[in-house]
């Protein structure tokens, strides 16, 4: 069943409880002094009132906020999406396809903390409205002048293009409406927007914008199942006489609504997952579902509602999907049943969402996929109970990894040390070794599957001959495709030690090449205004770099995913006449590379 633009009272309930919260982390507290209630006691009836009241004036001091742009809102990116090792935090709205627009300060405040990198939010502002609410705008083009000359400063006293700088309320104050900034595609941004978030530095949590902005931003569209998975539960259930997951596919019936037809046969213990999208007028992007809710018969065993999470948390997004799906074909399963070791407390459920199927009868799962409009999508499966038998995984030559354990592995040119914390289920680990001469270590291949870990584990490989005189060159890499991508390390006693955040392939490498630079048409640097190179490298990555002009720093500006520096004339710092460039590039193995030349300003 589809429901057009329902307003719901569980999502008005959501958004009121998010302003309490919001409201109480401002340090105003509700005592006896503030709000008394004499000559009674508090009744459970009362004790509802009284919250009703307090979420009443919660929603009636909440300071509204204006939009960050003003030109019409559309996104291009909701708060909460699935992304690589996280959820999204923000919003991204839409500009126009262009850089260059006018960036909004969407109340009053100060300007607390800048931050210029390659990578990440790029250039980015932080402003504090007071108490605990923090603004953050992200993939800036440039600051405004002020700003700009004081970041200038900072890069050229500390000689680096990055900047992170913490800001008093004296130094850049604000008022709703300000200009702050120009919006752009700087950092790891796939295009130009303006990414914008809402904190609470109180909880270190982020807040869904979008509540703020609903009466700007239309949205008539139904969240839409693209796919089903169900599960059986290893050694303890069974789906269509298999131990394997199934991948399903919903149809349209005839009333439009979708539906799940495929023959599900299930004895035991089993669960689900959906890959779900979200949509809205005007745009053809797709979107993050703010709402899923699983039922069983009627009953409510599942419901995960994304309106607010901590930033320490977001890594737990690997808990909630199909990380084997994601690796293996960049698809996001959400699963309906809870991990042991998933912590979110956004997420709520019965038996941890699983469903045992233990009787001979029909059971009906019925998804429920809601957005933050409250446009609603009812979809149904249904599980026939067919007694069959479970047949049990082969753990022979496996290692039983605990859930709240540490965890140790060692065998032939391998230890691996799993701390506390890193599994979200416990696991029968599998290992297996391929030796291939281009490698300096045998290939190590950690489990049967990709397996996400919440915090890094300590992965040590030995090197077969350990010829090289230079040991910072060695290092780890996965081997994803054929590909290698570089992990690094460091070098132990004809050993390499390091950090890895899931199980795949891992081998040890060496990385002797220097980076390339490359000067990006010289004969139009005086013209453009403009001195520009491409820095690359062959493995480990290009980790540091200098510009200089007659000996004294020069500040060249990164664009990580561009591979691209720019130096812009400086006539503050530039005197007419002939000068000496030289640019150095260093990768993370400590390989150097130098650039020199002359030109003519």
């Amino acid at each position: 069943m589809i429901v057009k633009n329902k307003k719901k009272n569980n999502y008005f309930q959501a958004f009121m409880l998010s302003c309490f919260r919001v409201f109480a982390s401002s340090r105003l507290i509700f005592n006896s002094q503030l709000f008394r209630i004499s000559h009674c006691q508090l009744s459970i009836v009362n004790c509802q009132l009284y919250l009703c009241f307090l979420l009443c004036f919660t929603s009636i001091t909440a300071q509204p906020l204006r939009p960050p742009l003003d030109i019409p809102l559309l996104l291009s990116g909701n708060f909460g999406e699935l992304r690589s090792n996280h959820y999204h935090s923000g919003l991204d709205f839409k500009t126009q396809g262009v850089e260059g627009k006018a960036v909004i300060a969407v109340q009053d405040g100060y300007i607390c903390r800048v931050v210029v990198g390659p990578w990440g939010y790029g250039n980015a502002l932080y402003l504090s409205h007071g108490d605990s609410i923090m603004t953050l705008y992200g993939h800036l083009q440039r600051f405004t002048n002020n700003v700009a000359a004081f970041v200038k400063s900072k890069q050229y006293e500390n000689e680096r293009f990055e900047v992170d700088v913490r800001l008093t309320p004296d130094d850049f104050p604000v008022k709703t409406g300000d200009i702050i900034g120009y919006s752009g595609n700087s950092g790891s941004s796939g295009g130009p927007h303006l990414h914008f978030e809402i904190r609470d530095m109180l909880t270190d949590e982020v807040i869904d914008p979008l509540p703020y902005y609903t009466d700007r931003i239309k949205d008539t569209r139904t969240p839409k199942l693209k796919a089903l998975m169900v599960y059986p539960i290893e050694n303890e259930g069974v789906v269509n006489g298999s131990q394997q997951k199934r991948r399903m596919l919903p149809v349209a019936s005839q009333d439009g609504r979708q539906i799940v037809t495929d023959k599900i046969e299930a004895w035991g213990k089993i669960a689900f997952s959906v890959n779900i999208d979200d949509y809205m007028d005007g745009t053809t992007n797709v979107y993050g579902v703010k709402e899923l809710t699983m039922f069983v018969d009627n009953q409510k065993v599942f419901h995960r509602v994304l309106d607010r999470f901590n930033l320490s948390d977001t890594r737990y997004m690997n808990a909630c999907i199909d990380f084997e799906e994601w690796k293996e074909k960049r698809s996001f399963f959400t699963k309906t049943f809870v991990e042991p070791g998933n912590h979110l407390p956004f997420i709520t459920s019965k038996n941890r969402g699983y469903i045992i199927i233990d009787e001979p009868r029909t059971y009906q799962v019925t998804f429920q996929l809601t957005d933050a409009y409250g446009n609603t999508n009812l979809i149904t499966a249904e599980v026939t109970g067919k007694e069959q038998p479970v047949t049990h995984t082969n753990t022979n030559g496996a290692t039983l990894f605990y859930l709240n354990g540490e965890n140790q592995f060692g065998a032939k040119g391998i230890r691996l040390f799993i701390p506390r914390g890193c599994l979200y289920n416990s696991l029968y680990f599998q290992h297996r070794i391929i030796v291939d001469s281009t490698y300096f270590s045998d290939i190590h291949i950690l489990h049967n599957k990709p397996i996400a870990l919440h915090r890094p584990a300590q992965l040590s490989l030995r090197i077969l001959e350990d010829t090289l005189i230079e040991k910072r060159q060695y290092g780890i890499v996965t081997i994803v495709n054929k590909r290698n991508s570089w992990i690094g390390g460091t070098y132990r006693d004809g050993w390499i030690d390091a950090n890895i955040n899931e199980f795949g392939v891992y081998a040890v490498v060496a990385d002797k090449k220097p980076p390339v630079i490359t000067p990006l048409e010289q004969s139009q640097w005086m013209t453009r205004g403009i001195i520009s190179f491409r820095l690359t490298d062959n493995l480990s990555g290009v980790a540091a770099y200098r510009g200089e002009i007659d000996g004294n720093y020069a500040l060249f500006e990164m664009d990580g995913k561009k591979s691209l520096i720019i130096y812009k004339l400086d006539k503050e710092r530039l005197t007419r006449g002939k000068h000496t460039l030289s640019l150095t590039a260093t990768d993370a193995c400590g390989n150097r590379k130098v650039f020199e030349t002359t030109f003519v300003y």
